[in-house]
């Protein structure tokens, strides 16, 4: 047993999904002010924490099924690295310290993150099992994270906003389980129960409904904002092109394969980081230059 285990089993890569606290300010053009960023920073280290303290309960509770995954056997407590009673103690400080630092910012970002981790211990728990239902309580841990950054800046969100992101992570979640069964054919069972109710036609047509809808209410959501400043050069509109083009190869990506990991695509796949940077250029031309 080692420090080094102990932090893998934190799964630091998993901390990229909490750039969502990011969102909602960046979009409003508010973090170039300190007081702002540093809120919006905290609450970030304060999401870090409780969503690793669930990753730890999560897989003292699937421990033995992740025994039988090819993959996830390898986590610390799957493989005895780190000990369930030590895992126990460590996962309940982290779940714990996440609400409590969101707190010192404002009580709604505590309020939210303290949501975020009784949702996702009853997943762990009970609700991963009912199909569906998984993958709307997964996703919804997504909004919660650019909610907690809208709390914490108190920034206003959009109604199209929230709309792009609860539809984008539903297509994040659909597609890693669209993954997950390409992945283990007749075995997925085994190591989620909610896949035996999913096939991968019925995970495809769901793709193609959430990719469709994140792109109607990315729309509607960058129209909205360009009709409240005056653009000499249509920004906000432009930025739709590299969004698309980042779903679509993403699209492309699970069809290949690959995809079970979603935050190791991201790290990866040099396509989605190049349509990724022309967006964050070409948004931020938006907004702070309108």
């Amino acid at each position: 047993m080692t420090l080094q285990s102990i932090i893998a089993e934190a799964r630091p890569k998993q901390w990229s999904k909490n750039i969502l606290v990011f969102a909602a300010p960046g979009a409003l053009g508010v973090l170039n002010e300190w007081e702002s960023l540093s809120k919006t920073l905290v609450v970030f280290v304060a999401f870090c924490s409780v969503a690793s303290g669930t990753y730890y309960w999560n897989d003292i509770k699937d421990v033995e099924q992740d025994r039988l995954h090819p993959k996830k056997k390898f986590r610390p407590i799957a493989r005895g690295a780190v000990s369930l009673p030590l895992a126990r103690v460590v996962g309940s400080v982290l779940l714990v310290l996440g609400p409590l630092v969101g707190f010192l910012v404002r009580p709604a970002a505590g309020g939210i993150i303290a949501l975020y981790a009784l949702l996702t211990i009853g997943y762990s728990t009970w609700w991963k099992h009912i199909a569906l239902l998984d993958l709307a309580l997964v996703a919804s841990g997504f909004v919660l994270r650019a909610m907690a950054g809208a709390a914490g800046t108190q920034t206003p969100m959009s109604m199209w906003f929230v709309m792009c992101v609860t539809f984008g992570s539903f297509f994040i979640v659909t597609g890693k389980r669209f993954a997950e069964l390409l992945e283990m054919g007749d075995n997925a069972g085994t190591t989620r129960v909610s896949l035996k109710a999913y096939s991968l036609t019925y995970l495809r047509q769901v793709l193609v409904v959430a990719v469709t809808a994140t792109v109607v209410t990315y729309c509607m959501w960058a129209f909205e904002n360009a009709s409240q400043v005056d653009e000499t050069i249509p920004f906000h509109g432009l930025s739709i092109v590299p969004m698309v083009l980042a779903l679509l190869r993403y699209l492309m990506v699970l069809e290949n394969g690959d995809g079970g990991a979603p935050e190791e695509v991201f790290l990866k796949d040099r396509t989605i980081q190049l349509f990724g940077a022309a967006w964050v250029v070409v948004y931020g031309l938006a907004v702070y230059t309108s």
